[in-house]
């Protein structure tokens, strides 16, 4: 999955691919790197990003969906957004899968939504409030607390009807440096064995910073936490840097036929 952010603000990359033209060559060039999925985002999640409503961030997006969708028929791509609002136009206008990061928490109609939409729809662990989204949290057992939240939020989705779920632990959120590291030691417990697992480190601080480098010098070790994720059965990463990835994914497809 590559992300394409239409942000001016985004950490690592805002402002570069919020135009037409921009992001139909970024595009182009993930899918010819080798990404399946892109990623479309309107809105910066980092720490004391821009809060935008769902009338911006529809009004950020425009015609982006249906003109990637145009001159790339055969690709999939997700919305990033936790605003079901957000999600019926993208849905009208040609998304193939929902990525929320609030888990339903940040808008109540979400999950009705992904439900009306049939559309896959992302499960992300997090803070249960949008001001709270950051604020690092000691928890007891992070595997256990972030099961807990898939066992419930999960049962509520099926209930709702729907069908396609797949599992992000929420990487970058409100977590201390050492649980995700844990996380990453035992992402092989996540989800039950029963939903496919997204794994979302690109960039993030609790790599680089404990390094003492930036959010755009870490390939190396990123890398390596890949390719430790996917022998434990991750089955889609998120990453800014496709091609340094697929070299990943396909080393991990070789060393297992």
């Amino acid at each position: 999955m590559g992300i394409l952010n239409l942000t001016p603000d985004s950490f690592s990359d805002g402002g570069k691919f919020n135009t037409e033209k921009s992001a139909l060559e970024q595009t182009h060039k993930m899918l010819t790197e080798g990404a399946e999925i892109i990623d479309i985002g309107p809105q910066s999640t980092r720490p004391h990003a821009e809060f935008l409503s769902a009338e911006e961030e529809i009004n950020r997006i425009g015609s982006m969906i249906s003109l990637i969708k145009r001159e790339f028929p055969e690709v999939l791509i997700s919305l990033d957004t936790f605003y079901a609002e957000t999600v019926r136009f993208g849905f009208n206008e040609g998304i193939d899968i929902i990525n929320d990061i609030s888990g339903g928490h940040y808008d109540d109609k979400m999950f009705d939504t992904a439900a009306e939409t049939k559309l896959p729809y992302i499960l992300m662990h997090v803070n249960p409030s949008y001001e709270t989204m950051h604020d690092k949290i000691k928890f007891a057992d992070i595997v256990l607390s972030i099961n807990q939240y898939f066992s419930e939020k999960t049962n509520e989705l099926l209930n709702k009807g729907v069908k396609d779920i797949i599992l992000d632990p929420g990487f970058g959120f409100g977590k201390t440096v050492e649980d995700q590291m844990k996380m990453i030691d035992e992402v092989k417990y996540f989800g039950f064995g029963k939903f496919p697992l997204l794994i979302g480190i690109s960039r993030k601080s609790f790599i680089y910073k404990p390094l003492g480098k930036s959010a755009l010098d870490i390939n190396e070790e990123t890398q390596k936490l890949h390719l430790k994720v996917l022998q434990q059965g991750a089955k889609i990463l998120r990453v800014h840097d496709v091609a340094e990835a697929k070299k990943t994914v396909d080393l991990f497809m070789s060393k297992r036929v």
